[in-house]
């Protein structure tokens, strides 16, 4: 598919994944982590407009000169910008003149992709694609958490079906040798530059579990008295569960004695069998403790992820998320893209059932803080 064809592709999916929401949908923001599906279109529309049009076609008119304020998210050398608690403070602009800002931006950049663009440009489009697939992924755990905090419980679709996990039927840790693997991106393709550079890391004898931790088997952790039990926890894990008062996974509901989850289908009885999710990494951590185990090392988990099936839930790890040897910010804006944030992060490796069709690698490094729940997140075993 030619690079054209590719933006018209991405930029569909993400309005389709909003076509099943009502205009009161678009602005809320419940949480601070949380961005009102109203204002990612806008983002993602203002990324190309500032990173593509303005500097590269000269016959370009901006759409709205306050839309750098409003859709700016994090780039310090854009200028001003809303701060991330405020989004769902923006009822202006409306969800009808954000979807024209859309509509106006792609109207140019189908106008400017009709000339071959320079390498340079070709590659802040692949990057900006990629960063709209990012926001896709977002939008979907945005909504979730969104619909799942009304005390209503309304469903996104009723035809969601959450995926099932490929199970070695054994059900044998994966024994990995101690040895010298490479690490990192190589070769043709897109990566983001917290990927590179291919590096050699030394690593001990390790076993990793073949599957991720399931509903059922969180559950005995819960009756166990998992939450009330200060020892598996680390000390900031510890003062959170108490803080505030976790007993449970994010969307987990006892209800007259039964448990229920909240799913994009609404609120269901907890299918035990189905893969744990939406587990912060004090969860992860805890649960591993209690099992004698531990979280693997993102290294171990790229040097093994060729034995096991990966890929429906992000899969937190034992690393904190650091730069690879050799690691350089690129100069201006785009620099500003994963570098800054290389501090007080956990990695997590794999996919989700929510990550957009081919935005997924086995060298991919997602990371997110400790305490975070409302993305799609797994545990995997290691020992």
């Amino acid at each position: 598919m030619d690079l054209t064809g590719c933006y018209k592709k991405v930029r569909k999916l993400t309005e389709d994944i909003c076509a099943p929401l009502h205009t009161e949908d678009y602005v809320v923001q419940p949480v601070a982590d949380v961005s009102p599906p109203k204002w990612h279109l806008g983002h993602t529309s203002w990324f190309f407009e500032t990173f593509i049009l303005k500097p590269y076609f000269m016959v370009y008119q901006e759409f709205d000169p306050q839309y750098n304020f409003v859709f700016n998210s994090y780039y310090e050398t854009v200028g001003a910008r809303v701060i991330r608690t405020d989004r769902g403070n923006l009822s202006r602009p409306t969800v009808t003149e954000i979807y024209k800002y859309r509509e106006y931006v792609d109207e140019a950049m189908e106008k400017f992709l009709c000339a071959e663009p320079s390498k340079e440009v070709r590659e802040l489009i692949i990057l900006g694609l990629n960063h709209e697939e990012q926001h896709q992924e977002l939008l979907y755990t945005d909504i979730k958490y969104i619909l799942g905090h009304n005390p209503l419980f309304p469903a996104y679709s009723k035809d969601y079906v959450s995926p099932k996990q490929e199970v070695n039927p054994a059900n044998k840790f994966i024994q990995m040798k101690e040895g010298i693997y490479e690490i990192g991106f190589a070769g043709e393709g897109f990566c983001f530059d917290n990927e590179l550079s291919l590096h050699k890391v030394y690593l001990q004898p390790f076993e990793i579990s073949p599957k991720l931790v399931t509903n059922r088997e969180y559950l005995e952790f819960i009756d166990a008295g998992g939450y009330q039990d200060f020892r598996h926890w680390h000390a900031e894990g510890w003062d959170w569960v108490r803080k505030n008062h976790v007993t449970a996974p994010l969307y987990w509901h006892n209800i007259d004695g039964g448990w229920h989850y909240y799913t994009y289908a609404g609120l269901q009885a907890i299918n035990w069998d189905d893969i744990l999710c939406h587990i912060n990494y004090f969860e992860a951590s805890a649960y591993a403790a209690w099992k004698g185990m531990r979280l693997p090392t993102e290294f171990e988990w790229e040097a093994s992820a060729g034995h096991f099936n990966w890929g429906k839930r992000w899969e937190w790890t034992e690393s904190a998320y650091l730069p690879y040897p050799g690691f350089a910010k690129a100069p201006g804006a785009i620099g500003e893209y994963n570098g800054k944030f290389m501090v007080n992060q956990q990695v997590l490796r794999g996919a989700s059932e929510v990550t957009s069709p081919g935005h997924s690698r086995v060298t991919y490094r997602n990371f997110f803080q400790t305490h975070l729940q409302w993305q799609f997140t797994g545990i995997r075993l290691a020992r």
